[in-house]
């Protein structure tokens, strides 16, 4: 079923939703309120429901209304961006990517791509959303962004989750620090020193966790923190040792971190591309997305 509107409809929406009035909505977009107010009966007939609830001092909006606007928001910011880059060609091309990404991912491993393509495409810009993992799956449910990257694989039937890569845990501690000299370490190897480690709340906490009950091992932590990058702010200050995804950890060119595999058991989170089932990507987070396949690929090599 297709839904006939027109993207003034949509500005429409937005612009009441945005001001919390049809008087500053109609000024702001130059037109008169009969005619902004036909523009929002076409789209609510399009749609088959109301999406905006009137009184006669206020203006919000409806429960569906509320859904709609962050979608609506990106359609009008990808038209937008469409327009200027119709302008430019080949590697000028201009565009908006907005992804959903792990707070882990974003830190070290994001930016990393990002500069890559950065190079290869100069005029395409990024929204990024670094939220835990549920938060991102909800985000790409709503619409709010094109995909997500996630550890979580999902229940939901509108969405899809494809296996990007393994992500293990590994010991991050300061150069200077005793267990660096191992070119590995065990579970036990941690125990003498302070460790690290995320609150009970965290998904990857809770992965840990449950994997090393497994193995009748339990951490025990020196210091709990809320953000994986508070526990590496902690490591480097020669406050301890922490566990922590390798996605999470500086490359090796740090100047005071070094990361360790911990092996007996090897544990790892599955790291993946969450995606709305059925939808299609924007030619940006097209070549955006295929280039953060190939050089996760690249670091799992190494």
């Amino acid at each position: 079923m297709s839904i006939n509107c027109e993207i003034l409809d949509l500005r429409a929406f937005l612009s009441v939703v945005e001001l919390e009035s049809f008087h500053r909505a109609a000024e702001a977009l130059h037109l008169s309120q009969p005619a902004l107010s036909r523009r929002i009966q076409k789209l609510e007939q399009a749609i088959g429901a109301p999406i905006l609830e009137r009184t006669t001092r206020h203006v919000s909006a409806t429960a569906l209304g509320t859904e709609l606007v962050p979608l609506v928001r990106r359609m009008l910011e990808e038209f937008d961006g469409s327009l200027f880059a119709v302008r430019d060609v080949g590697t000028n091309r201009g565009g908006l990517v907005t992804i959903a990404c792990l707070p882990t991912a974003a830190f070290y491993f994001l930016p990393t791509v990002i500069r890559q393509f950065n190079e290869e495409y100069p005029n395409i810009r990024f929204r990024i959303l670094d939220l835990p993992a549920t938060d991102g799956l909800q985000a790409v449910a709503r619409g709010e962004v094109e995909f997500g990257i996630n550890i979580m694989g999902t229940s939901d039937p509108d969405l899809t989750f494809d296996r990007l890569a393994e992500d293990p845990f590994v010991l991050a501690a300061r150069k200077d620090h005793p267990l660096a000299a191992k070119p590995s370490v065990g579970w036990a190897d941690l125990e003498p020193y302070h460790l690290i480690t995320v609150h009970r709340s965290s998904g990857n906490r809770t992965l840990l966790d449950a994997a090393l009950a497994k193995s009748n091992i339990k951490l025990r932590w020196f210091y709990e923190v809320t953000h994986l990058s508070t526990s590496l702010g902690l490591v480097e200050a020669g406050l301890g040792i922490s566990v922590l995804p390798r996605m999470a950890t500086p490359r090796e060119d740090h100047p005071f971190l070094i990361t360790r595999p911990i092996r007996n058991p090897e544990i790892s989170r599955t790291i993946g591309v969450v995606r709305r089932r059925g939808g299609t990507l924007s030619p940006a987070a097209e070549r955006f997305l295929k280039m953060l396949i190939g050089v996760w690929q690249v670091i799992e090599k190494h």
